[in-house]
């Protein structure tokens, strides 16, 4: 990822992300953006709070990280 991503993975490093506010857009070609990272999975702990689909096909999901 680039940009601010580093930024947000920097924070999420240091324990300061409490909530994660996520736009998912569909893809019909190619894998999309991780939004974390493959070796971070087993040990990264959310729950949804809030999530809705949109008539275009959007889906927000809105996560609480567990600590």
């Amino acid at each position: 990822m680039h940009g601010s991503s580093g930024l947000a993975r920097s924070l999420d490093d240091a324990g300061l992300i409490d909530r994660y506010n996520l736009l998912i857009y569909p893809v019909i070609l190619g894998s999309g953006k991780r939004v974390f990272r493959f070796a971070d999975r087993d040990s990264q702990k959310l729950t949804l709070r809030e999530s809705a689909a949109y008539s275009n096909g959007v889906i927000k999901a809105v996560y609480d990280v567990v600590r």
